[in-house]
């Protein structure tokens, strides 16, 4: 299927690795310009590296940390032309409410939570300015079905997939499309990292992760998601908006 994507200007945040990187790989191959924000330099080279070692799109990376104040104000008056905006920034730790602590919690919720919301705002009042565009919310199962064990992540990816719903539905009064894409597992280093930590708060041993995870319901691909997100953010989504799409194999609905 064509998506009639070619040309446009993507940034996608979080690209250095896992989804992101996927979302980066997968938008060059439909032949849209990349912006790539990440906390590391190195990384985001790598991925320019690739990109440009297989595909012929312009890629500009931007090492930044969307949790400091500004950053986001700083990388959005720099790319006020985009055409899409990807988020997919930020992992919040796993635990129960009493093993994360204040500080923990807020520093999760200000790269994630509150990066996605300015990074919102910002796009959004671009996009109006220049006549439209597309927001792709990469979100997170958990918080369709928040769990003890995931306190943080599930209370804040259900703030995000209200945010995107409340945004989403009068949105397209100025030609803005906006949608969420809840991931389930996905093998990545995030997924592992995530494990870990339930692994430790569980059994006080780590290396436990993988008891985690059903052989039954193996874990998807980052592929997976980015061929999703580049669906919702082309024009064969035209009339997708304010609306959440799960891709998680099920679980939500065991």
């Amino acid at each position: 299927m064509e998506l009639e994507l070619a040309g446009n200007t993507v940034l996608i945040t979080g690209a250095s690795k896992g989804i992101g990187r996927a979302c980066a790989l997968r938008f060059a191959e439909e032949g849209c310009h990349l912006r790539l924000v990440a906390r590391t330099a190195a990384d985001l080279e790598r991925v320019q590296a690739d990109i440009a070692s297989r595909f012929n799109v312009e890629v500009a990376i931007y090492p930044l940390d969307l949790s400091v104040r500004g950053a986001v104000d700083t990388l959005m008056a720099e790319n006020a032309d985009i055409d899409i905006l990807v988020n997919n920034a930020g992992a919040i730790p796993s635990g129960f409410i009493n093993d994360i602590d204040a500080d923990e919690w807020r520093a999760a919720w200000d790269l994630k939570v509150f990066g996605y919301i300015d990074m919102c705002r910002a796009a959004y009042a671009n996009m109006k300015d220049r006549g439209g565009g597309v927001i792709v919310n990469i979100i997170g199962a958990g918080g369709e079905k928040p769990t003890p064990g995931y306190v943080a992540g599930g209370a804040g990816n259900a703030a995000l997939m209200a945010l995107t719903r409340a945004m989403g539905a009068t949105s397209s009064r100025d030609n803005i499309r906006m949608v969420g894409l809840n991931p389930g597992l996905i093998q990545t280093e995030r997924l592992e990292t995530l494990m870990r930590r339930a692994a430790r708060n569980r059994f006080g041993d780590e290396g436990r992760w993988q008891e985690f995870l059903d052989p039954r319901y193996p874990p998807g691909q980052p592929a997976h998601i980015a061929d999703m997100a580049a669906f919702l953010a082309s024009p064969r989504s035209g009339f997708t908006t304010g609306t959440i799409v799960t891709v998680d194999g099920g679980s939500s609905a065991r």
